[in-house]
Protein backbone atom coordinates (compact mmCIF):
# COMPACT_ATOMS: atom_id res chain seq x y z
CA UNK A 1 0.00 0.00 0.00
CA UNK A 2 1.61 3.86 -0.64
CA UNK A 3 2.22 5.42 1.80
CA UNK A 4 -0.47 8.09 2.90
CA UNK A 5 -0.09 11.47 1.78
CA UNK A 6 0.72 14.23 4.23
CA UNK A 7 -2.40 15.38 6.17
CA UNK A 8 -4.34 13.70 3.58
CA UNK A 9 -4.01 16.25 1.55
CA UNK A 10 -6.42 18.24 3.51
CA UNK A 11 -6.74 22.03 3.08
CA UNK A 12 -6.54 23.39 5.53
CA UNK A 13 -3.80 21.90 7.30
CA UNK A 14 -5.13 19.98 10.43
CA UNK A 15 -3.32 20.32 13.81
CA UNK A 16 -2.83 17.17 14.48
CA UNK A 17 -3.61 13.97 11.88
CA UNK A 18 -2.13 9.79 13.27
CA UNK A 19 -3.43 7.99 10.17
CA UNK A 20 -5.16 4.24 10.98
CA UNK A 21 -4.83 1.32 9.15
CA UNK A 22 -7.88 0.24 7.21
CA UNK A 23 -11.23 1.97 5.49
CA UNK A 24 -14.72 3.32 6.40
CA UNK A 25 -17.46 2.69 4.10
CA UNK A 26 -20.30 4.95 3.36
CA UNK A 27 -23.21 2.66 2.18
CA UNK A 28 -26.88 2.46 1.71
CA UNK A 29 -27.24 1.04 4.74
CA UNK A 30 -25.06 3.61 6.76
CA UNK A 31 -27.43 6.17 9.26
CA UNK A 32 -26.23 9.18 11.36
CA UNK A 33 -26.65 9.34 14.78
CA UNK A 34 -26.82 13.24 16.44
CA UNK A 35 -26.89 13.57 19.92
CA UNK A 36 -28.28 16.56 21.25
CA UNK A 37 -27.16 19.80 19.81
CA UNK A 38 -25.55 18.43 16.64
CA UNK A 39 -28.77 18.00 14.37
CA UNK A 40 -27.60 20.87 12.81
CA UNK A 41 -24.11 19.82 12.06
CA UNK A 42 -25.76 16.30 11.04
CA UNK A 43 -28.04 18.02 8.60
CA UNK A 44 -25.61 19.75 7.29
CA UNK A 45 -23.95 16.87 6.13
CA UNK A 46 -26.91 14.73 4.41
CA UNK A 47 -27.78 18.03 2.66
CA UNK A 48 -23.96 18.13 1.28
CA UNK A 49 -23.27 14.46 0.41
CA UNK A 50 -26.88 12.91 -0.19
CA UNK A 51 -27.60 14.91 -3.85
CA UNK A 52 -23.63 13.92 -4.84
CA UNK A 53 -23.43 10.13 -3.42
CA UNK A 54 -26.92 9.31 -3.28
CA UNK A 55 -26.58 8.46 0.12
CA UNK A 56 -29.65 8.75 2.35
CA UNK A 57 -27.47 9.07 5.75
CA UNK A 58 -30.81 8.15 7.56
CA UNK A 59 -31.49 9.48 11.63
CA UNK A 60 -30.87 7.03 13.65
CA UNK A 61 -31.06 5.55 17.34
CA UNK A 62 -27.70 3.42 16.67
CA UNK A 63 -26.14 4.97 13.32
CA UNK A 64 -22.37 4.13 12.75
CA UNK A 65 -21.78 7.68 11.71
CA UNK A 66 -22.04 9.56 15.20
CA UNK A 67 -22.18 13.36 16.00
CA UNK A 68 -21.94 14.39 19.70
CA UNK A 69 -21.58 17.63 21.30
CA UNK A 70 -19.00 17.16 24.32
CA UNK A 71 -18.43 19.40 26.97
CA UNK A 72 -14.88 17.92 27.59
CA UNK A 73 -13.84 19.21 24.36
CA UNK A 74 -13.67 22.97 25.89
CA UNK A 75 -10.15 23.03 25.56
CA UNK A 76 -10.58 23.07 21.33
CA UNK A 77 -12.65 26.45 21.96
CA UNK A 78 -15.21 27.36 19.62
CA UNK A 79 -14.44 26.06 16.40
CA UNK A 80 -12.14 22.98 17.56
CA UNK A 81 -12.71 18.85 16.39
CA UNK A 82 -11.87 16.05 16.98
CA UNK A 83 -12.61 13.77 14.31
CA UNK A 84 -12.18 9.37 15.00
CA UNK A 85 -12.49 7.58 11.50
CA UNK A 86 -12.30 3.60 12.51
CA UNK A 87 -12.88 0.47 9.79
CA UNK A 88 -16.89 0.13 11.78
CA UNK A 89 -17.81 3.45 13.12
CA UNK A 90 -16.87 7.14 12.73
CA UNK A 91 -17.04 9.41 15.51
CA UNK A 92 -16.83 13.48 15.22
CA UNK A 93 -17.13 15.61 18.61
CA UNK A 94 -16.89 19.42 19.68
CA UNK A 95 -17.44 21.51 22.24
CA UNK A 96 -19.46 23.43 20.16
CA UNK A 97 -22.20 23.26 17.05
CA UNK A 98 -19.60 25.51 14.80
CA UNK A 99 -16.90 23.13 15.54
CA UNK A 100 -18.77 20.02 14.01
CA UNK A 101 -19.61 22.16 11.05
CA UNK A 102 -15.88 22.62 10.48
CA UNK A 103 -15.68 18.77 11.02
CA UNK A 104 -18.20 18.07 8.50
CA UNK A 105 -16.02 19.56 5.93
CA UNK A 106 -13.27 17.32 6.92
CA UNK A 107 -15.18 14.45 6.23
CA UNK A 108 -16.09 16.32 2.79
CA UNK A 109 -12.22 16.30 2.23
CA UNK A 110 -11.58 13.05 3.42
CA UNK A 111 -13.77 11.19 0.71
CA UNK A 112 -12.85 10.97 -2.85
CA UNK A 113 -13.33 14.08 -4.75
CA UNK A 114 -15.98 12.98 -6.85
CA UNK A 115 -18.00 13.23 -3.64
CA UNK A 116 -18.60 17.00 -3.78
CA UNK A 117 -19.73 16.78 -7.73
CA UNK A 118 -22.10 13.98 -7.97
CA UNK A 119 -22.89 11.69 -11.11
CA UNK A 120 -20.05 9.56 -10.88
CA UNK A 121 -21.14 5.81 -11.04
CA UNK A 122 -19.49 2.49 -9.44
CA UNK A 123 -17.79 4.77 -6.24
CA UNK A 124 -16.91 3.29 -3.43
CA UNK A 125 -17.71 6.34 -0.71
CA UNK A 126 -14.58 5.28 1.26
CA UNK A 127 -12.95 7.24 4.04
CA UNK A 128 -9.42 6.56 5.36
CA UNK A 129 -9.36 5.07 9.30
CA UNK A 130 -7.41 8.80 10.89
CA UNK A 131 -7.87 10.42 14.47
CA UNK A 132 -7.88 14.43 13.66
CA UNK A 133 -7.73 16.73 16.89
CA UNK A 134 -8.10 20.05 15.20
CA UNK A 135 -7.81 23.81 16.52
CA UNK A 136 -7.58 27.03 14.21
CA UNK A 137 -5.20 29.32 14.94
CA UNK A 138 -7.32 32.72 14.41
CA UNK A 139 -11.05 33.17 15.11
CA UNK A 140 -11.79 35.52 11.99
CA UNK A 141 -10.72 34.01 8.55
CA UNK A 142 -12.89 35.74 6.04
CA UNK A 143 -13.09 36.88 2.66
CA UNK A 144 -14.50 40.57 1.39
CA UNK A 145 -16.51 40.54 -1.48
CA UNK A 146 -17.05 43.82 -3.26
CA UNK A 147 -20.85 43.45 -5.11
CA UNK A 148 -21.03 47.32 -5.12
CA UNK A 149 -19.00 48.04 -8.09
CA UNK A 150 -20.09 44.78 -9.64
CA UNK A 151 -23.74 43.25 -8.68
CA UNK A 152 -23.28 39.18 -8.47
CA UNK A 153 -26.54 37.19 -8.19
CA UNK A 154 -27.71 35.97 -4.82
CA UNK A 155 -27.60 32.53 -5.96
CA UNK A 156 -23.85 33.24 -6.75
CA UNK A 157 -23.23 34.45 -3.02
CA UNK A 158 -24.66 30.97 -1.94
CA UNK A 159 -21.96 29.48 -4.14
CA UNK A 160 -19.29 31.52 -2.60
CA UNK A 161 -20.37 30.52 0.79
CA UNK A 162 -20.30 26.88 0.12
CA UNK A 163 -16.53 27.37 -1.53
CA UNK A 164 -15.45 29.31 1.96
CA UNK A 165 -16.94 26.54 4.21
CA UNK A 166 -15.05 23.54 2.58
CA UNK A 167 -12.39 25.90 3.29
CA UNK A 168 -13.11 26.39 6.85
CA UNK A 169 -13.15 29.85 6.25
CA UNK A 170 -15.72 31.76 8.87
CA UNK A 171 -16.74 35.27 7.34
CA UNK A 172 -18.00 36.85 4.19
CA UNK A 173 -17.91 40.34 4.25
CA UNK A 174 -20.21 41.67 1.96
CA UNK A 175 -19.39 45.12 0.71
CA UNK A 176 -22.73 46.00 -0.23
CA UNK A 177 -22.31 49.89 -1.04
CA UNK A 178 -20.27 52.40 -2.48
CA UNK A 179 -19.72 55.35 -5.11
CA UNK A 180 -20.61 52.94 -8.04
CA UNK A 181 -23.64 51.31 -6.73
CA UNK A 182 -25.84 51.03 -3.46
CA UNK A 183 -27.22 46.91 -3.20
CA UNK A 184 -29.02 47.11 -0.11
CA UNK A 185 -32.89 47.53 0.07
CA UNK A 186 -33.76 49.98 3.11
CA UNK A 187 -37.63 50.57 3.44
CA UNK A 188 -36.97 53.65 4.10
CA UNK A 189 -35.42 55.13 1.30
CA UNK A 190 -36.52 53.26 -1.43
CA UNK A 191 -34.54 55.92 -4.35
CA UNK A 192 -31.47 54.15 -2.48
CA UNK A 193 -31.93 50.94 -5.43
CA UNK A 194 -34.63 52.52 -6.95
CA UNK A 195 -31.92 55.60 -8.18
CA UNK A 196 -28.15 53.84 -6.16
CA UNK A 197 -28.26 50.95 -7.41
CA UNK A 198 -28.08 51.91 -11.25
CA UNK A 199 -25.58 53.70 -13.23
CA UNK A 200 -25.13 54.61 -16.71
CA UNK A 201 -22.19 53.22 -17.72
CA UNK A 202 -18.49 52.28 -16.50
CA UNK A 203 -14.99 53.89 -17.59
CA UNK A 204 -16.99 54.95 -20.97
CA UNK A 205 -18.25 51.49 -21.81
CA UNK A 206 -21.77 52.86 -22.59
CA UNK A 207 -23.20 49.72 -21.03
CA UNK A 208 -25.28 50.27 -17.98
CA UNK A 209 -25.06 48.34 -15.09
CA UNK A 210 -27.56 47.63 -12.26
CA UNK A 211 -28.65 45.33 -9.48
CA UNK A 212 -30.12 45.27 -6.30
CA UNK A 213 -31.28 42.35 -3.30
CA UNK A 214 -34.26 41.96 -1.79
CA UNK A 215 -34.62 41.38 1.90
CA UNK A 216 -35.55 38.22 1.25
CA UNK A 217 -32.62 37.14 -0.55
CA UNK A 218 -30.71 38.49 1.84
CA UNK A 219 -31.84 36.93 4.88
CA UNK A 220 -31.70 33.80 2.61
CA UNK A 221 -28.19 34.36 2.46
CA UNK A 222 -27.46 34.92 6.08
CA UNK A 223 -29.47 31.75 6.61
CA UNK A 224 -27.75 29.52 4.61
CA UNK A 225 -24.01 30.85 5.32
CA UNK A 226 -25.42 30.13 9.18
CA UNK A 227 -26.17 26.70 8.39
CA UNK A 228 -22.79 26.07 7.41
CA UNK A 229 -20.92 28.02 10.21
CA UNK A 230 -20.53 31.33 8.20
CA UNK A 231 -21.17 34.60 9.35
CA UNK A 232 -22.31 37.35 6.73
CA UNK A 233 -20.68 40.67 8.06
CA UNK A 234 -22.50 43.76 6.02
CA UNK A 235 -20.52 46.65 5.06
CA UNK A 236 -22.31 50.12 4.54
CA UNK A 237 -19.58 52.98 3.24
CA UNK A 238 -19.78 56.48 5.26
CA UNK A 239 -18.95 59.15 5.23
CA UNK A 240 -16.91 58.92 2.04
CA UNK A 241 -17.70 56.28 -1.29
CA UNK A 242 -21.12 57.59 -0.71
CA UNK A 243 -21.83 58.71 -4.52
CA UNK A 244 -24.51 56.44 -5.02
CA UNK A 245 -26.67 57.38 -1.76
CA UNK A 246 -25.97 61.32 -2.94
CA UNK A 247 -27.52 60.63 -6.41
CA UNK A 248 -30.51 59.13 -4.34
CA UNK A 249 -31.02 61.65 -1.44
CA UNK A 250 -28.70 64.80 -2.76
CA UNK A 251 -29.75 66.61 0.96
CA UNK A 252 -27.40 64.36 2.10
CA UNK A 253 -24.11 65.80 0.90
CA UNK A 254 -22.38 69.36 1.32
CA UNK A 255 -23.81 70.84 -1.95
CA UNK A 256 -27.92 69.72 -2.09
CA UNK A 257 -28.60 71.98 -5.06
CA UNK A 258 -26.66 70.01 -7.24
CA UNK A 259 -27.74 67.13 -9.63
CA UNK A 260 -25.33 63.73 -9.08
CA UNK A 261 -25.31 60.35 -11.22
CA UNK A 262 -24.28 57.20 -9.62
CA UNK A 263 -20.61 57.10 -9.86
CA UNK A 264 -19.23 55.96 -13.62
CA UNK A 265 -15.52 55.86 -12.79
CA UNK A 266 -13.43 53.89 -10.69
CA UNK A 267 -11.15 55.48 -8.09
CA UNK A 268 -11.80 57.69 -5.38
CA UNK A 269 -14.96 60.38 -5.22
CA UNK A 270 -15.01 63.36 -3.72
CA UNK A 271 -18.14 63.42 -2.74
CA UNK A 272 -19.01 62.89 0.86
CA UNK A 273 -21.76 63.21 3.42
CA UNK A 274 -22.39 66.19 5.39
CA UNK A 275 -22.26 66.32 8.09
CA UNK A 276 -25.75 67.98 9.63
CA UNK A 277 -28.05 66.02 11.53
CA UNK A 278 -29.81 65.16 8.92
CA UNK A 279 -27.17 62.44 7.61
CA UNK A 280 -26.92 60.82 10.77
CA UNK A 281 -30.73 60.63 11.24
CA UNK A 282 -30.40 58.36 7.79
CA UNK A 283 -27.07 56.73 8.61
CA UNK A 284 -29.00 55.33 11.96
CA UNK A 285 -32.37 54.55 9.97
CA UNK A 286 -30.15 52.79 7.15
CA UNK A 287 -28.08 50.98 10.20
CA UNK A 288 -31.30 50.18 12.26
CA UNK A 289 -32.67 48.02 9.00
CA UNK A 290 -29.17 46.69 8.46
CA UNK A 291 -29.24 44.97 11.61
CA UNK A 292 -32.77 43.74 11.05
CA UNK A 293 -31.17 41.74 8.26
CA UNK A 294 -27.94 40.97 9.31
CA UNK A 295 -27.47 39.36 13.31
CA UNK A 296 -23.62 39.83 12.83
CA UNK A 297 -22.38 41.31 15.72
CA UNK A 298 -19.98 42.75 13.76
CA UNK A 299 -21.30 45.93 11.23
CA UNK A 300 -18.31 47.09 9.65
CA UNK A 301 -19.21 51.36 8.08
CA UNK A 302 -16.21 51.34 6.03
CA UNK A 303 -14.64 54.97 7.08
CA UNK A 304 -11.47 54.58 4.38
CA UNK A 305 -10.77 57.14 1.58
CA UNK A 306 -12.72 59.88 2.76
CA UNK A 307 -11.56 63.09 1.20
CA UNK A 308 -11.86 66.49 2.86
CA UNK A 309 -12.01 68.53 0.30
CA UNK A 310 -15.97 69.51 0.64
CA UNK A 311 -16.03 69.96 4.23
CA UNK A 312 -12.95 72.46 3.95
CA UNK A 313 -14.81 74.35 1.43
CA UNK A 314 -18.40 73.59 3.20
CA UNK A 315 -19.46 76.74 6.09
CA UNK A 316 -21.75 74.74 7.45
CA UNK A 317 -18.99 71.60 7.92
CA UNK A 318 -16.59 74.46 9.52
CA UNK A 319 -19.32 75.91 11.42
CA UNK A 320 -20.07 72.01 12.98
CA UNK A 321 -15.89 71.57 13.40
CA UNK A 322 -16.22 74.96 15.46
CA UNK A 323 -18.86 73.70 17.75
CA UNK A 324 -17.49 70.71 18.33
CA UNK A 325 -14.35 71.93 19.21
CA UNK A 326 -12.48 70.03 16.53
CA UNK A 327 -8.96 71.03 15.24
CA UNK A 328 -10.39 72.01 11.33
CA UNK A 329 -12.36 69.59 8.96
CA UNK A 330 -10.02 67.08 9.19
CA UNK A 331 -11.21 65.68 12.23
CA UNK A 332 -14.96 65.72 11.10
CA UNK A 333 -13.51 62.68 10.40
CA UNK A 334 -13.37 60.61 13.56
CA UNK A 335 -15.63 62.75 14.63
CA UNK A 336 -18.30 61.58 12.62
CA UNK A 337 -16.81 57.24 12.77
CA UNK A 338 -17.39 58.02 16.53
CA UNK A 339 -21.06 58.90 16.09
CA UNK A 340 -21.83 56.05 14.42
CA UNK A 341 -19.72 53.92 15.90
CA UNK A 342 -21.05 54.71 19.25
CA UNK A 343 -24.71 53.88 17.96
CA UNK A 344 -23.97 50.68 16.76
CA UNK A 345 -22.18 49.87 20.51
CA UNK A 346 -25.98 51.22 22.09
CA UNK A 347 -27.60 48.45 19.82
CA UNK A 348 -25.56 45.87 20.94
CA UNK A 349 -22.95 45.81 17.36
CA UNK A 350 -19.39 46.25 17.24
CA UNK A 351 -18.46 48.33 14.93
CA UNK A 352 -15.88 47.97 11.86
CA UNK A 353 -13.64 49.79 9.70
CA UNK A 354 -10.85 50.34 7.32
CA UNK A 355 -7.81 51.50 9.00
CA UNK A 356 -6.13 53.91 7.21
CA UNK A 357 -2.72 54.64 9.71
CA UNK A 358 -4.36 52.39 12.37
CA UNK A 359 -4.47 55.27 14.93
CA UNK A 360 -7.62 56.85 13.13
CA UNK A 361 -10.98 55.30 14.38
CA UNK A 362 -12.05 55.94 17.77
CA UNK A 363 -11.23 52.96 20.32
CA UNK A 364 -14.10 51.17 20.44
CA UNK A 365 -13.55 50.22 16.67
CA UNK A 366 -12.53 46.79 15.13
CA UNK A 367 -10.38 47.74 12.53
CA UNK A 368 -9.07 46.36 9.30
CA UNK A 369 -5.84 47.39 8.47
CA UNK A 370 -4.80 47.19 4.92
CA UNK A 371 -2.27 49.85 3.73
CA UNK A 372 1.12 48.59 5.42
CA UNK A 373 1.72 45.98 8.21
CA UNK A 374 3.23 48.45 10.75
CA UNK A 375 -0.43 50.11 11.40
CA UNK A 376 -1.45 46.61 12.25
CA UNK A 377 0.71 46.69 15.50
CA UNK A 378 -0.42 50.82 15.97
CA UNK A 379 -3.79 49.05 16.30
CA UNK A 380 -3.19 47.25 18.75
CA UNK A 381 -1.38 48.75 20.71
CA UNK A 382 -4.04 51.36 20.85
CA UNK A 383 -6.17 48.71 22.03
CA UNK A 384 -8.55 47.79 19.37
CA UNK A 385 -9.36 44.25 17.96
CA UNK A 386 -7.28 44.03 14.67
CA UNK A 387 -7.81 41.96 10.97
CA UNK A 388 -4.99 41.98 9.17
CA UNK A 389 -6.01 42.64 5.58
CA UNK A 390 -2.63 44.10 3.97
CA UNK A 391 -3.08 44.81 0.29
CA UNK A 392 0.22 43.36 -0.93
CA UNK A 393 -0.64 39.54 0.25
CA UNK A 394 -4.66 39.96 0.86
CA UNK A 395 -5.75 41.60 -2.38
CA UNK A 396 -7.34 38.94 -4.37
CA UNK A 397 -8.25 41.79 -7.29
CA UNK A 398 -4.28 42.26 -7.92
CA UNK A 399 -2.89 40.08 -10.64
CA UNK A 400 -1.56 36.58 -9.96
CA UNK A 401 1.48 37.01 -11.91
CA UNK A 402 3.23 39.64 -14.43
CA UNK A 403 1.97 36.77 -17.67
CA UNK A 404 1.04 38.64 -20.75
CA UNK A 405 -2.22 36.68 -20.57
CA UNK A 406 -3.44 37.65 -17.37
CA UNK A 407 -6.91 39.31 -16.83
CA UNK A 408 -7.15 43.10 -16.18
CA UNK A 409 -7.20 43.82 -12.82
CA UNK A 410 -5.81 46.16 -10.43
CA UNK A 411 -2.33 48.31 -11.69
CA UNK A 412 0.55 47.53 -10.03
CA UNK A 413 2.69 44.30 -8.87
CA UNK A 414 1.00 41.03 -8.48
CA UNK A 415 0.17 39.39 -5.71
CA UNK A 416 1.10 35.57 -6.31
CA UNK A 417 0.25 32.44 -4.31
CA UNK A 418 2.86 32.27 -2.41
CA UNK A 419 2.67 36.17 -1.10
CA UNK A 420 -0.30 34.87 0.50
CA UNK A 421 0.50 31.43 1.92
CA UNK A 422 3.53 33.26 3.90
CA UNK A 423 2.31 36.46 4.92
CA UNK A 424 1.61 36.41 9.03
CA UNK A 425 -1.11 38.04 10.35
CA UNK A 426 1.24 38.41 13.75
CA UNK A 427 4.93 39.12 12.59
CA UNK A 428 7.58 37.50 14.85
CA UNK A 429 8.40 40.01 18.03
CA UNK A 430 4.78 41.50 18.70
CA UNK A 431 4.26 41.38 22.82
CA UNK A 432 1.52 38.76 23.64
CA UNK A 433 -0.82 41.36 24.80
CA UNK A 434 -0.59 42.97 21.31
CA UNK A 435 -0.62 39.70 19.34
CA UNK A 436 -3.85 38.47 21.09
CA UNK A 437 -5.63 41.46 19.70
CA UNK A 438 -5.54 40.41 16.19
CA UNK A 439 -8.51 38.78 15.59
CA UNK A 440 -7.23 37.10 12.36
CA UNK A 441 -7.30 38.06 8.51
CA UNK A 442 -8.84 38.31 5.68
CA UNK A 443 -8.81 38.47 1.45
CA UNK A 444 -10.64 41.47 -0.61
CA UNK A 445 -11.80 40.91 -3.88
CA UNK A 446 -12.77 44.46 -5.19
CA UNK A 447 -14.62 44.06 -8.46
CA UNK A 448 -13.61 46.99 -10.59
CA UNK A 449 -12.22 44.72 -13.61
CA UNK A 450 -14.30 41.33 -12.17
CA UNK A 451 -17.49 41.34 -13.67
CA UNK A 452 -17.96 37.79 -13.96
CA UNK A 453 -18.43 34.76 -11.27
CA UNK A 454 -15.96 33.04 -13.60
CA UNK A 455 -13.12 35.92 -12.85
CA UNK A 456 -14.21 35.86 -9.61
CA UNK A 457 -13.09 32.45 -8.80
CA UNK A 458 -10.10 32.36 -11.58
CA UNK A 459 -8.51 35.73 -8.92
CA UNK A 460 -9.95 33.94 -5.60
CA UNK A 461 -8.72 30.36 -6.37
CA UNK A 462 -6.25 28.80 -4.95
CA UNK A 463 -5.56 31.87 -3.14
CA UNK A 464 -8.10 32.21 -0.84
CA UNK A 465 -7.23 28.13 -0.02
CA UNK A 466 -3.61 29.58 0.63
CA UNK A 467 -4.99 32.16 3.26
CA UNK A 468 -7.25 29.96 4.86
CA UNK A 469 -4.22 27.16 5.24
CA UNK A 470 -2.67 30.32 6.60
CA UNK A 471 -5.23 31.36 9.16
CA UNK A 472 -6.34 27.87 10.29
CA UNK A 473 -3.15 26.53 10.47
CA UNK A 474 -0.84 29.46 11.38
CA UNK A 475 2.64 28.50 12.06
CA UNK A 476 1.98 24.84 11.35
CA UNK A 477 1.62 25.83 7.70
CA UNK A 478 4.58 25.31 5.17
CA UNK A 479 5.14 26.65 1.93
CA UNK A 480 6.06 23.18 0.34
CA UNK A 481 3.95 21.09 2.33
CA UNK A 482 0.73 23.38 1.08
CA UNK A 483 2.17 22.77 -2.73
CA UNK A 484 1.96 19.18 -2.01
CA UNK A 485 -1.67 19.34 -0.73
CA UNK A 486 -2.56 22.09 -2.91
CA UNK A 487 -1.84 19.80 -5.83
CA UNK A 488 -4.47 17.55 -4.31
CA UNK A 489 -6.96 19.69 -3.52
CA UNK A 490 -7.67 21.03 -6.98
CA UNK A 491 -9.28 17.59 -7.95
CA UNK A 492 -11.93 18.66 -5.34
CA UNK A 493 -11.83 22.42 -6.86
CA UNK A 494 -12.00 20.28 -10.15
CA UNK A 495 -15.48 18.17 -9.20
CA UNK A 496 -16.95 21.47 -7.88
CA UNK A 497 -16.51 23.50 -10.87
CA UNK A 498 -14.35 26.23 -9.71
CA UNK A 499 -12.83 28.04 -12.56
CA UNK A 500 -9.41 28.36 -10.71
CA UNK A 501 -5.70 29.72 -12.17
CA UNK A 502 -3.99 26.44 -13.27
CA UNK A 503 -0.95 25.66 -10.95
CA UNK A 504 1.89 26.65 -13.39
CA UNK A 505 5.62 26.70 -12.39
CA UNK A 506 5.07 30.23 -11.95
CA UNK A 507 2.22 30.38 -10.20
CA UNK A 508 3.83 28.05 -7.67
CA UNK A 509 7.28 30.21 -7.49
CA UNK A 510 8.44 31.52 -4.31
CA UNK A 511 9.36 35.18 -5.47
CA UNK A 512 7.19 38.08 -4.21
CA UNK A 513 6.78 41.51 -5.84
CA UNK A 514 7.07 43.65 -2.97
CA UNK A 515 6.39 47.51 -4.02
CA UNK A 516 3.61 49.46 -3.36
CA UNK A 517 0.87 50.03 -5.96
CA UNK A 518 -2.09 52.50 -5.83
CA UNK A 519 -4.62 51.82 -2.78
CA UNK A 520 -8.02 51.32 -4.29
Amino acid sequence: MPAPRPELSLVPRPGKVSPRPGRFVLGQDTSVRALPGAEGAADLLRTLLGPTTGLPLPPSADGRVLLALDPQLGGLGDEGYGLTVGPEALLLRAARPDGLLRGVQTIRQLLPPEALSGGARGISWELPCVEISDVPRYPWRGAMLDVARHFQPVSYLHRYVDLMALHKLNVLHLHLTDDQGWRMPVDAFPRLTSVGAHRAQSLSDGVPHTGAYTRAELRGLVRHARERGVTVVPEIEMPGHVRAALAAYPHLGNHPERHLDVWTRWGVCDTVFGVHEEVFDFCRTVLEEVMDVFPSPYVHIGGDECPVTEWENSPAALARATAEGLNGPRELHGWFMGRIGSFLVEQGRRPTGWAETGSELPPEFTVMTWRDPAHALTAARRGHQVVTAHHRATYLDYAQSTDPDEPTTQRGDPVPLYAVHTNEPVPPGWAPDEASRVLGTQAQLWTEYVTTPDRIEYLTYPRLCALADRAWSGGRGDWAGFVERLRDHTARLDALGVRYRPLTTRSLATASAGTARPPR
